[in-house]
């Protein structure tokens, strides 16, 4: 029997297809610019990328050109008339529009961050290619970014979370029937996210095979694809060995057999449910922060960083290319 593809390889499959899907939309130019960086980056990034592109072109569709232009009408001779100006205005432009089916789109100074890097990474590499006599959006001034306070839990906070996820008197009869069927799946997630400080995308692409409880280790894919091996405490291993118990029971649906966690549907476990179990949780654990998978991961760094003080050996095992990011 043919061995199932990993979870990384099926969201490469996944992202593809949509990229594709998106360069029948675009100008021919663009899926030049994909293929030509498409070594040097990962799937969802270029993926991001013509998101963004398509948001721009359509800018210089229906603004620049008064919707005398079609979007995949675009060359490289119309890139050589965007001024400055230009792009000033298409960041002015991205404050507020609607989408195509009516519903208006706000964007903050992060977004709008994202859409300059991808405006520059487009037009550097036509110009070096030499297909553009300058690289207009080198000029364009990238938003400020505020910093904002990370937010995390403190000791007690977390303690208190585990116990809420433990309780089922928190909930309505009416959960407490469907939280029998998910609780100790919810605890081994919950438990793994504050004893290891993986990021959710890492947590749903974990198979059965990658434990290894004979050294409390597991394998995870970080981000580009490589493979490292994190350690994990008894507290987490109990956790975790608990879920193995119910999900050894679990028939899952054709292809799916080698996730670690499941759906109540006995598939793979998808990012939107991951983030919608902590919140449910945190919401009744600590009602006064917004706290999500990437902030459970915050609580992880913090609390490792105030045991060993090693700021280098947080980023390594956060799996950070950047300490600055740590």
């Amino acid at each position: 029997m043919a061995k199932n593809p990993s979870y990384t390889l099926e969201r490469e499959i996944k992202y593809t297809k949509k990229l594709q899907a998106l360069c029948a939309e675009l100008p021919p130019l663009c899926s030049e610019f994909f293929r030509g960086i498409a070594d040097q980056t990962a799937i969802l990034t270029r993926y991001n990328y013509a998101v963004d592109l398509r948001i721009f072109f359509r800018y210089l569709s229906e603004v620049k050109f008064d919707g005398q232009r079609k979007i995949t009408e675009f060359s490289l001779g119309d890139l050589e008339q965007i001024t400055l100006d230009d792009l000033e205005r298409y960041m002015e432009f991205l404050n507020l529009y609607e989408t195509p089916d009516g519903r208006p789109v706000k964007n903050r100074e992060r977004a709008k961050a994202r859409k300059v890097a991808s405006l520059r990474s487009f037009f550097k590499y036509f110009f070096r290619k030499q297909k553009l006599s300058n690289n207009i959006a080198a000029l364009l001034e990238t938003p400020k970014i505020h910093d904002k306070p990370i937010l995390r839990l403190e000791a007690d906070e977390a303690a208190n979370l585990l116990d809420c996820v433990d309780s089922l008197s928190l909930s309505t009869e009416r959960q407490q029937v469907y939280n029998q069927h998910t609780q100790i799946r919810d605890s081994a997630i919950i438990t793994l996210f504050l004893g290891t400080g993986i990021r959710v995308s890492e947590l749903v692409g974990l198979n059965v095979e990658d434990l290894d409880f004979s050294a409390n280790a597991f394998t995870v894919t970080r981000k580009g694809g490589n493979r490292v091996i994190l350690y994990f405490s008894e507290e987490v291993a109990q956790a975790l060995k608990a879920y193995l118990e119910i999900r050894k029971e679990i028939t899952t649906l054709p292809g799916q057999e080698s996730a670690l966690f499941l759906s109540l549907q006995r598939r793979r476990i998808t990012v939107r449910s991951v983030e919608n179990i902590v919140k449910k949780y945190t919401n009744s654990a600590v009602p006064l922060k917004n706290i999500s998978p990437h902030k459970l991961r915050s609580t992880f760094g913090t609390q490792m960083y105030q045991e060993t003080g090693d700021i280098y050996l947080v980023a390594d095992v956060l799996g950070h290319k950047d300490v600055n990011t740590t």
